[in-house]
């Protein structure tokens, strides 16, 4: 019997499910399909180029956190890295699950980060902050396997950049002293956040990859060649040879294939 069958034998509405065709057929839906996804995809690329070109806003006020070790400011949440991107996580007193756990939006969000090395690498540094003392951050952190920074706010820095509620993220460019504000997302925004390369794109600099629309003057190296394990960079090293090799090969290889097609 058929989940179908099964459903208006107990009394509920049928789920309405696709055809079941051939293989061929369902191949030739995908292909019909990746044309609207490629679409997107440059779409997505497009979107992500004209951030990068969005104004900027200089940050005058002066905010100061708590972390593990003391009072910190917000130069000192970029780690002496040139970005940073800070979600407001909804964890305090009279959130629901307090004081053993954060939001449930707000710890899905943590849940899909992926490990910060990757975005360290590329000169941007990570940090959720939330108005819980620290000693309950800690114990959070401790208790669902979490571990970015998580600092704690003291003033009205939340509030200042749009999440006086609920959760939000926010980022910055450090030039020297100076520090501006350079893009913010948040409600449903949020959803895509975790994965590194989502969080470059949101940032000033983006990915930071040859391929990408950037403005004059932007660093950018060549594609794929910076990857690494996540315990294996190290600042200011060289490209691995062997990696450069491989990599090499998968262009060449994508580039062939994708010729073919269009011929």
């Amino acid at each position: 019997m058929s989940s179908a069958d099964n459903a208006a034998t107990n009394g509920k509405t049928a789920m309405q499910t696709p055809p079941v065709v051939s293989p061929q057929d369902w191949e030739a839906a995908r292909q019909q399909l990746l044309v609207k996804e490629k679409a997107h995809t440059r779409a997505r690329d497009a979107l992500a180029a004209e951030r990068r070109r969005m104004p900027w806003m200089a940050v005058d006020k002066t905010y100061a956190f708590e972390g593990p070790g003391g009072k910190l400011s917000l130069s000192d949440l970029f780690q002496r890295r040139r970005q940073l991107i800070v979600y407001r996580a909804f964890f305090e007193p009279g959130v629901l699950g307090w004081p053993d756990h954060a939001c449930r939006g707000c710890s899905m969000v943590a849940d899909q980060v992926a490990h910060v090395s990757h975005l360290n690498a590329r000169d941007t540094t990570l940090v959720f902050a939330s108005r819980a003392p620290q000693a309950d951050i800690v114990r959070l952190k401790k208790r669902m396997g979490w571990t970015m920074p998580w600092v704690t706010i003291t003033d009205s820095f939340d509030a200042d950049f749009g999440v006086g509620e609920w959760h939000g993220t926010n980022v910055f460019y450090r030039d020297g002293m100076r520090i501006f504000r350079t893009y913010f997302v948040k409600s449903r925004g949020d959803e895509q956040m975790g994965g590194t390369w989502n969080y470059l794109d949101i940032t000033a600099l983006g990915r930071q990859e040859v391929w990408e629309d950037s403005p004059e003057g932007y660093p950018q190296t060549p594609t794929y060649k910076w990857w690494n394990w996540h315990d294996s960079y190290t600042e200011g090293a060289e490209p691995d040879k062997k990696w450069v090799e491989i990599s090499d090969a998968g262009e060449k290889a994508f580039r062939e294939e994708a010729a073919g097609k269009r011929k």
